[in-house]
């Protein structure tokens, strides 16, 4: 059965970040991803995963200007010298830190600027991973019903684009949530780029919540994981339907364990 981690960018939203890596632990969990943590000293957040002997995965990349619909700016035309500097801020602090995975996001691209979009994606990644090559870059398509306009939401698409990219850490983040909004299929995508996916996450599709609801039947998920070989981590990127500690119990309900 997979290892989990808590996502802690949804994951005990009501606390601040350092007592969510508490509650992680606590709650079993051997490994924990963040969203966007840079307001919180990346030593401290090292000092807090090494007292409770958890594994620090990893981070996104800035958003960029949130109050303008940004959301990342890895393939937005035009940005190419604030990716650099956002880029530049993840890896810093993921370093300082002791992650080993960035989420590089592409943002929001009009229609009119996907071609460009492309050709600025594939320059900005081949660049950012000669520059980290220790680290897993990781590319997520977002649904177009949560992010309208983000730069892709396919499989198929990042795919494409790692192709191109032609570097080895660089692969895909295998969110079920997003494929199963998305597209479906999940265990036909899953064998088909299982090479190239470096973590997976699951939510319920199509609310979001613990993944023991919905259309999604995730034990079948965890076995059929377990049947391709996957070893990587199953990040828990949902949203609680009420306080994290009480839906805790959706492990159990799948036939699993968080620990």
């Amino acid at each position: 059965m997979p290892r989990f981690s808590a996502n802690l960018g949804f994951l005990w939203p009501d606390r601040p970040l350092l007592d969510r890596i508490d509650a992680a632990a606590a709650a079993g969990f051997r490994a924990i991803e963040l969203h966007w943590p840079y307001d919180v000293s990346a030593h401290r957040v090292k000092d807090r995963c090494a007292e409770h002997g958890l594994v620090l995965l990893g981070l996104n990349t800035p958003v960029g200007q949130s109050e303008k619909g940004e959301f990342g700016l890895g393939a937005v035309p035009g940005r190419q010298a604030d990716f650099e500097v956002g880029f530049q801020q993840a890896l810093e602090w993921g370093r300082t830190a002791g992650a080993s995975v960035i989420h590089v996001m592409a943002g929001v691209v009009a229609p009119q600027e996907k071609h460009a979009g492309r050709s600025v994606l594939v320059e900005n990644l081949r660049k950012a991973a000669s520059r980290a090559p220790e680290m897993m870059l990781v590319l997520e398509g977002i649904n177009q019903r949560d992010r309208p306009g983000y730069f892709y939401s396919t499989i198929g698409e990042k795919a494409e684009i790692i192709n191109e990219v032609d570097a080895p850490n660089v692969k895909i983040m295998f969110d079920v949530y997003h494929v199963g909004v998305s597209e479906g299929d999940i265990f036909g995508k899953l064998a088909t780029h299982l090479p190239i996916i470096g973590h997976v996450q699951i939510a319920a599709v199509p609310s979001r919540a613990e993944p023991d609801e919905g259309e999604i039947h995730y034990a079948n998920v965890f076995r059929e994981l377990d049947r391709l070989g996957y070893r990587g981590w199953v990040g828990c990127e949902y949203k609680p339907r009420a306080a994290t500690d009480s839906g805790l119990g959706w492990a159990r309900t799948l036939g699993t364990a968080i620990s």
